[in-house]
């Protein structure tokens, strides 16, 4: 046995004792999980994942996914063998207030974690987003994810494996931990190493079938798939509880952890513990490939009617002619959506994902993690197949970007299955997003660029059809703002809209008025943060809110209202929430807003009402 043979099976061992140790002191974790992939992590780390372990952002730095996050005990042992942390604060592992959580997260005492894992089927994704980073910079950077068995059946991974092979993500390499044995049982494929190698094949990926715990095995491969002109996928056959005879491929053990007496003994039967210090092989140096001549362009200006899902692209693409960080991510709808706009300024930073939203998110969780602004748009009912991972990005504070278009019944005959009508709810339940939803296209323009710097999730909720300018070009969107467009001393109503519901709101305040009712109408265009302060003066002066949106009446700007009110003092007022109730159909704009009783003639009479 050669010297490096001896030392990568001491690191895997060293790295299967130090998972024992962590989830034994913290009573509980998935000690077999990690030591099926010790052997593949070994030798990752100590001669091919090329990092510079003092600076991990370095955009020359190979980037490692750990896409089975209940495996984290490995990647927390190996984190530790080249002195990224502490053997004391690897002893730490699932305790309160402890940065070495259950399952990874890139938190700031970990900046060698670059996103959150743990929800299977997100790292190839992911993985994917970090290839295209790296081209673009020209990064001599690779990409490993370590995925595994269980989670080959999430159709996420294929729609990834689909999207790599197509773009010829050729630094991108997918390590599968083929160890048998899932939560409850057996695997569906088991050990037919086969069956993923064959399907690596179909999908256009050069594949290689290994022992995962023959180092030398591991190493060749590894050292082939750097080599490779496409992306690769490694089937390593292992084994769970690798090394220790009471756990070895026994069934039963998934998410526990050893006992005192039982981890001594699993110990010693590994050898016992190490202290093995590794340091992993430097990133080569490389020029960043510059942006170029910037493109020429004025900022979007609009004194008429426009879609502000065409003001988004229009946005978009100006963005990307001045910022060479931004990137554009679309689910085949470009030309609905408009981010095809960026094709023109900056081709390179558009990437066409087609209809795999899981995939399209996930990829932007990865571009963002390598310092990439980057934005995704489809129709907002879409986002909710990739919700997961949107929430898996506000868990690893991601920035992402999002766009949702055709929003609510406004979109017309398309009918219900393209309607977005539970995104405002759904987007505002997560941990410090951003929620908007603008009127007309010079508002879009200004937020759209607002959100380029802003931390976390940002959703923007955009109108199908054309909307008049309400505002001009240099009016301000701040965050947390709204914007009174009618108000009086006599106001005994205050109407709350936003998008297209803000627009019947100022034409039903018109017909009040003719009526000897005046009603004050704000534009909540930042639904979250709200503009709680100008609410609450609102509820006050006026005594009723109305607040009328295309969306859902459960969780959307109605609620936000009343979170709102509540939250600064009492109700001393009437406030009415008018919104979508029922099951839509199809129908023209104007006869689905009317039927939900959201449009100008509907709104008057729940005024009427509500002041009665």
């Amino acid at each position: 046995m050669d010297d490096r043979t001896q030392l990568w099976n001491e690191f895997a061992a060293q790295l299967a004792v130090d998972s024992i140790r962590c989830t034994t002191a913290a009573g509980s974790g998935h000690p077999t999980s990690s030591m099926s992939a010790a052997h593949l992590t070994a030798v990752l780390y100590a001669d091919h994942l090329r990092t510079h372990v003092s600076d991990p952002g370095d955009p020359a730095n190979d980037r490692f996914v750990l896409s089975k996050g209940h495996a984290a005990p490995v990647l927390y042992s190996a984190l530790k063998a080249i002195g990224a942390i502490s053997d004391d604060e690897l002893l730490t592992l699932r305790r309160f207030g402890s940065p070495i959580q259950g399952h990874p997260a890139p938190v700031p005492e970990l900046p060698w974690v670059d996103v959150a894992t743990g929800s299977l089927g997100q790292g190839l994704p992911i993985g994917v987003g970090m290839a295209f980073a790296m081209r673009l910079d020209g990064s001599p950077g690779h990409v490993w994810v370590m995925l595994g068995d269980s989670e080959m059946a999430e159709g996420s991974v294929w729609e990834a494996m689909e999207t790599a092979s197509f773009h010829g993500l050729h630094g991108l390499t997918a390590i599968l931990d083929l160890n048998r044995l899932g939560q409850r049982g057996p695997t569906m494929h088991e050990w037919h190493a086969d069956v993923f190698r064959d399907r690596a094949v179909a999908f256009g990926w050069h594949a290689i079938e290994i022992d995962g715990h023959d180092v030398t095995e591991i190493d060749a491969a590894y050292t082939e798939a750097r080599k490779s002109d496409r992306p690769t996928f490694i089937v390593a056959r292992t084994e769970k509880g690798h090394g220790v005879s009471l756990v070895a491929n026994a069934e039963g053990w998934h998410g526990k952890a050893l006992s005192e007496e039982q981890a001594i003994a699993a110990i010693q039967e590994l050898g016992g513990e190490r202290s093995l210090a590794i340091t992993p092989p430097k990133p080569e140096s490389f020029i960043p490939i510059g942006m170029g001549t910037p493109h020429v362009g004025e900022r979007p200006v609009y004194d008429g009617p426009i879609a502000t899902r065409k003001a988004y692209g229009d946005a978009l693409a100006w963005l990307a002619g001045r910022r060479s960080d931004v990137v554009a991510l679309d689910g085949e709808v470009g030309n609905s959506t408009y981010t095809d706009e960026v094709l023109e300024v900056a081709p390179e930073r558009f990437f066409e994902v087609y209809i795999a939203e899981q995939t399209m998110v996930g990829a932007q969780i990865g571009l963002q993690a390598l310092g990439k602004v980057a934005f995704s748009a489809t129709f907002g009912a879409f986002f909710t197949r990739a919700m997961d991972f949107v929430r898996m990005g506000a868990i690893g504070r991601a920035d992402l970007r999002l766009c949702g278009t055709h929003a609510g019944v406004s979109i017309g005959e398309d009918g219900p299955s393209q309607m977005a009508l539970e995104d405002l709810a759904t987007m505002r339940a997560l941990n410090s997003s951003t929620v908007l939803y603008p009127a007309d296209g010079n508002a879009t323009v200004d937020l759209i660029t607002t959100m380029c710097d802003l931390p976390g999730i940002s959703y923007i909720r955009t109108t199908r059809e054309a909307t008049p300018s309400l505002y001009g070009a240099d009016e301000e969107f701040p965050i947390g703002g709204s914007k009174t467009l009618a108000s009086g001393p006599d106001d005994r109503v205050t109407l709350v809209g936003a998008g297209i519901t803000l627009h019947e709101c100022l034409r039903a305040a018109e017909t009040l008025s003719a009526e000897g009712i005046a009603a004050r109408v704000i534009d909540c265009y930042c639904v979250k943060p709200i503009d709680a302060p100008t609410l609450r003066k609102a509820l006050e002066e006026t005594g009723a809110i109305v607040v009328v949106e295309d969306h859902r009446i459960e969780g959307g700007i109605g609620d936000a209202v009343l979170e709102a009110l509540a939250a600064t003092g009492p109700l001393s007022g009437r406030v009415v929430k008018v919104a979508v109730t029922q099951m839509p159909g199809s129908g023209s704009p104007e006869e689905l807003r009317a039927w939900a009783g959201i449009d100008e003639a509907s709104i008057v009479e729940r005024v009427r009402a509500a002041i009665a």
